[in-house]
């Protein structure tokens, strides 16, 4: 009796997976087409807001996007095994009141439970998220669970009511021996097996489903070249000096980064669907003048356009969360001017769609390179990079460089936003950083369209190159090392495409002999410090330390 219940068990668990898997799909769709609150998103979301700080720096620089796609994956298989859990609960509450004799109650029942039990899980993710997650709307979240469980309510009912026609043939009359029990037995395994086959088809229908459309929601398909026509004027300039070696093409071609190589670090695992068109920027708090401000609006300001490099805080040396692109949006020092600042005001303070805050000096915000941004590389900013609005204020990490902008505030105080309650520096300058991209393996080549290899070869002479960065300091100096730091020599520097890029570096190392070759860079910026040689990981003031590679030459 205990076998057979188990698999009775086992078989209601599994049609509340396939009937969770339709209503996942529902949902995800909801989510796609309209913005509706996806609770495998909701879920993961809660569970990065309540990470120690250093535990996230740890996986995102471990894993890097890979850390909160699983995240997000575990929530949702944690999703499917909840309906399966409801699928056995829902049969034992309509065989006890008999609710499944009627398909129609048997569906409004399961819809119910499941509507209730999602709600409650929904309420209790947004009570105990350390942000207001996405900007949640209950009224929203209210309807918007509606449709997926009216679809598990639907779904298990049409299994449950196949299970009843089962049991009902395979269970005798209580105190009623049955002489047909065997044929009755096979009938009943006969039925459980077309439930299964049943089940098995939906399964075939949503699996590829879902598949589509998390592959839609988490890597949507992007422009790969940049179309500002700026970038093809970079690209096409004669080479500077010292930079005629062919082997440094890819590294000049891709001077700025192309959007769809450009690093994306947030606190989301899907960005943010933003409706530009109910969208607005309200700027208030130690203002004269609180402004709300439509997308159409912010457009039609004067324009600038700024080359700009970001580095995720996070990064390690030589890692990828970094890169130059070209921005287009207004200046934000001119939108605080017309909301007139009153002079007590010390700090600006971003909010975000997403729910992410951070807050800047004043006079961070009234620099002349600091914009907000509403265009990336000749194109609108795309929904990973911050539509319809981010900030770039020169000279900080990308954490102070807030997307998804709809809330400006001046207060008369110093704010500490999402990262610095987790620990992270609320300074956050950048420290000056220079990475070989040639020759070597770095994760920083990923950036680099089409970068090659370099052979290393006894006799040649073989290209040395790579980027620098110091924030707003800028560069002054590269040096290069080959003989594990015993002695220094200068490289040459490209020009900066901008005060707030990265410069582009270059020098030669002569192959004399086989063996390895251990080389160096360090970088001086424009106030005269040299970049430090301790290594240091990067929370919670950014990543120190030299950038070495091993090479090997070959006869």
């Amino acid at each position: 009796m205990v076998h057979k219940s188990s698999h009775v068990y086992a078989l209601l668990f599994l049609l509340g997976l396939v009937s969770g898997a339709i209503a996942i799909a529902v949902s995800l769709y909801l989510r796609t087409f309209s913005g509706a609150i996806f609770i495998p998103e909701l879920a993961s979301q809660t569970l990065f807001s309540i990470t120690p700080g250093e535990i996230e720096s740890e996986a995102v620089e471990t894993f890097g996007p890979i850390a909160k796609y699983s995240a997000f994956i575990s929530a949702l298989i944690v999703n499917l095994v909840v309906y399966g859990i409801l699928g056995l609960f829902i049969y034992k509450i309509n065989t006890k009141f008999k609710s499944g004799n009627s398909f129609l109650t048997a569906a409004a029942t399961s819809t119910v439970i499941s509507y209730a039990v999602l709600l409650i899980i929904s309420f209790v993710l947004i009570a105990i998220a350390d942000i207001t997650i996405q900007s949640v709307s209950i009224q929203e979240l209210i309807i918007y669970l509606i449709p997926p469980q009216i679809a598990f309510g639907i779904t298990s009912a049409y299994f449950y009511k196949n299970l009843k026609s089962r049991a009902s043939k395979v269970t005798p009359e209580k105190g009623v021996s049955s002489p047909d029990t065997t044929s009755g037995s096979i009938s009943g395994v006969d039925q459980n097996r077309r439930l299964i086959i049943k089940a098995g088809i939906a399964s075939v229908i949503v699996v590829p489903l879902l598949y589509l459309g998390l592959n839609n929601l988490l890597f949507p398909r992007e422009s790969t070249q940049s179309r500002l026509p700026l970038a093809s004027e970079i690209a096409s300039k004669p080479r500077p000096a010292g930079f005629e070696d062919s082997r440094l093409t890819a590294l000049l071609a891709s001077e700025i980064t192309p959007t769809d190589l450009f690093y994306r670090v947030d606190i989301n695992p899907v960005p943010p669907i933003v409706d530009a068109n109910s969208w607005r920027l309200v700027v208030k708090g130690l203002v004269s003048n609180p402004l709300s401000i439509t997308y159409e609006q912010l457009k039609t300001k004067p324009s600038v356009t700024q080359i700009a490099t970001l580095e995720c805080i996070s990064n390690k040396i030589a890692n990828d969360f970094i890169g130059t692109a070209i921005w287009n949006g207004i200046k934000l020092k001119s939108l605080l001017e017309e909301s007139g600042v009153k002079s007590n005001a010390k700090y600006i303070v971003f909010r975000c769609s997403d729910g992410y805050d951070v807050g800047i000096p004043l006079e961070r915000g009234l620099q002349e390179g600091s914009i907000l941004a509403y265009g990336m590389n000749g194109e609108d900013l795309n929904a990973k990079h911050g539509y319809p609005v981010r900030a770039i204020i020169p000279g900080l990490y990308g954490m102070m460089n807030p997307k998804w902008i709809r809330e400006i505030e001046l207060i008369d105080r110093v704010y500490e936003g999402y990262w610095q309650k987790k620990g992270w520096a609320n300074n956050a300058q950048y420290n000056t950083h220079s990475y070989i991209v040639i020759p070597g393996n770095a994760p920083i080549r990923k950036i680099f369209r089409n970068i090659g290899s370099v052979n290393i070869v006894v006799g040649e002479q073989i290209p040395i190159a790579g980027v620098a960065f110091a924030g707003d300091r800028g560069v002054a100096r590269i040096q290069v090392s080959t003989d594990d730091g015993a002695t220094w020599k200068d490289a040459r520097i490209k020009n900066p495409l901008s005060p707030y890029s990265w410069v582009i570096w270059t020098t030669e190392l002569d192959v004399a002999n086989k063996g390895n070759y251990r080389i160096m860079v360090r970088a001086t910026d424009k106030t005269g410090k040299i970049q430090t040689g301790e290594a240091r990981e990067p929370f919670p003031n950014g990543a120190t330390g030299y950038h070495m590679v091993d090479v090997q030459s070959t006869n």
